[in-house]
């Protein structure tokens, strides 16, 4: 049975406002406190839409978006064990988002529809497009590396400036690659994020230079 272009794009749709969501909301949040924050929120919220947002991937036959998310979804855990929100979640919840990713992979290796085989075959990209937006997504992704590595130095959840110079260069290449491939969902997902990286880098900035400041007068 095939399923509707409709509910592939709704599924899409759901993950990126979901997305959005926790940038505005961690924007927001920051803007009050004039220094960049990593909420509890940002990170719940990032579990959720990545697992919408890979599925949309599949259905879309869509190799990129897949193996961008497999990679920050096990960040995205860590940061809410980090943030010892964990624990607080139900156990069914823990295991399911544990369990999830596993799931995914063994769906995309041994199922007959929206297999890799299958995706690569029906892709309808070209090698250099997926190479680019293969690239675009490993940037992106490296983002959430660094800000893991970032994060276990001190043994807290953190968002660094870097990361948002490499969200920046990551969405950028992300949109040139949604454009070549008439994927609306993936460029509309990355226009808002590239205000509020932009944003974000800004306030880490005058963060960062104020610190010295501080720290002499004191």
């Amino acid at each position: 049975m095939d399923i509707s272009e409709a509910l592939i794009y709704g599924v899409g749709l759901c993950a990126q406002l979901l997305f959005s969501a926790r940038i505005l909301l961690q924007w927001v949040m920051s803007e009050r406190a004039g220094k960049v924050l990593s909420p509890d929120s940002f990170w719940t919220t990032s579990l959720l839409a990545s697992v919408l947002l890979m599925a949309y991937g599949a259905l879309r036959n869509d190799i990129v978006i897949v193996g961008g998310q497999l990679i920050s979804y096990f960040i995205y855990v860590r940061n809410i064990k980090l943030k010892q929100v964990w624990e607080g979640l139900a156990w069914p919840v823990r295991w399911g988002a544990l369990l999830f990713p596993f799931a995914a992979v063994g769906w995309l290796l041994w199922s007959e529809t929206y297999s890799f085989s299958y995706i690569m075959e029906h892709s309808k990209a070209s090698g250099a497009l997926i190479a680019w937006g293969g690239a675009g997504q490993v940037i992106f992704t490296f983002r959430f590396v660094y800000q893991w590595w970032h994060s276990e130095r001190r043994q807290e959840s953190v968002i660094p400036l870097g990361f948002w110079v490499i969200s920046l260069v990551g969405s950028l290449m992300i949109m040139s690659y949604a454009v070549l491939r008439l994927d609306p969902v993936l460029f509309l997902g990355q226009i808002f994020g590239v205000a509020a990286y932009t944003r974000n880098f800004m306030l880490g900035l005058r963060e960062q230079r104020s610190s010295p400041e501080t720290s002499s007068s004191n």
